[in-house]
């Protein structure tokens, strides 16, 4: 019967044994797992808390204070807004009235005090339908700010077995707008006259001039002025044309020229009226903005010579015009 307690005893106190290693082992398995735990970062964004039963959890055997909190990653929701730049109102208060300065602002003094000068030289040749031909040359520069400005202006025409007949201005421009000059100044103007085979007068006359120099509407650039000199001569004379673009270097240019007589008592006076007339189309060739070759058509007609005691009356004549020239411009 002793025996019978003691073999029981044994198996107990083994089973009991037994039962201790088993627990211990369990218990050194549950720290290695916590510190691997402890060891990886915890990205709770990935994390669904909803499913999580925060009431089974030992949070007592967590250590809070060796899990790296540096990887977690905050729900939008909870993120502290960044702060907002700060807006300068001094920047705001300058720009308004820079704003304000440029809606005041005058076009005409946009240069300033700069003086520019442009230049341009204009030969070119002609035909008339009988096969007599004329040289035409023009010379034009201008010198000043885009307020003031001084023009001079040189024509000259020549034709085949005649004297040349010059005609030269020089004036003074003021803007008075956006798109017109006001001018005013005196031209030069000489003429040859054949008065028989072997007998030529030349006759020299000065005008005071008066007129307008810009851009009328449509894109026309305009020169009218108005004359008045010695043998109480008046005239009128009128110079407009206009660029249309083919491409961008192929222009055509229609244009109009045309002198009115209103009163001439001197010498060699010209008909009172439309004195002379000239339509035509240019079309140039922009090698470059210095140089552009051109050919020309037009329609001219002239009115004559009134009669007087120096000369004969001479009929009006018209007729069509063909030619070519080259312009230069700097």
């Amino acid at each position: 019967m002793r025996i019978i307690n003691l073999f029981s005893k044994s198996v107990l106190s083994s089973s009991l044994l037994m039962i201790s290693a088993v627990s211990f082992a369990h218990n050194g398995e549950d720290h290695g797992a916590k510190a691997t735990i402890t060891a990886m970062p915890m990205d709770h964004s990935q994390m669904n808390h909803q499913q999580m039963n925060h009431a089974e959890m030992n949070h007592a055997d967590m250590k809070h204070g060796e899990m790296d909190h540096s990887q977690h990653i905050a729900p939008a929701a909870q993120r502290v807004p960044e702060a907002q730049p700060v807006q300068d109102h001094t920047t705001h208060s300058a720009s308004a009235s820079v704003e304000t300065a440029h809606q005041g602002h005058d076009h005409r003094k946009e240069h300033g005090a700069q003086i520019y000068a442009v230049t341009t030289v204009d030969n070119k040749w002609l035909v008339n339908e009988d096969g007599a031909g004329a040289l035409k040359s023009e010379f034009e520069t201008r010198i000043g700010t885009d307020e003031n400005k001084v023009f001079i202006k040189v024509h000259a025409e020549k034709q085949e077995s005649h004297d040349a007949h010059y005609d030269a201005k020089i004036l003074y421009s003021r803007m008075i707008s956006d798109f017109w000059d006001a001018q005013i100044g005196a031209r030069y103007r000489s003429e040859k006259v054949e008065l028989d085979h072997h007998c030529k007068d030349t006759e020299d006359n000065v005008d005071a001039v008066i007129g307008l120099h810009g851009m009328a509407p449509y894109f026309f650039e305009t020169d009218a002025y108005l004359y008045a000199g010695k043998d109480s001569y008046a005239g009128f004379s009128l110079e407009t044309e206009r660029d249309l673009l083919i491409t961008q270097k192929l222009i055509v240019q229609p244009y109009l020229d045309l002198n009115v007589i209103f009163s001439d008592d001197s010498k060699y006076a010209k008909k009172a009226g439309l004195s002379n007339a000239t339509a035509g189309l240019e079309t140039r060739y922009e090698i470059s903005k210095k140089v552009m070759p051109y050919l020309d058509i037009a329609y001219e007609y002239s009115k004559g010579n009134d009669e007087n005691p120096w000369q004969v009356q001479s009929d009006s004549e018209q007729g069509w015009l063909y030619g070519a020239g080259v312009r230069f411009k700097f």
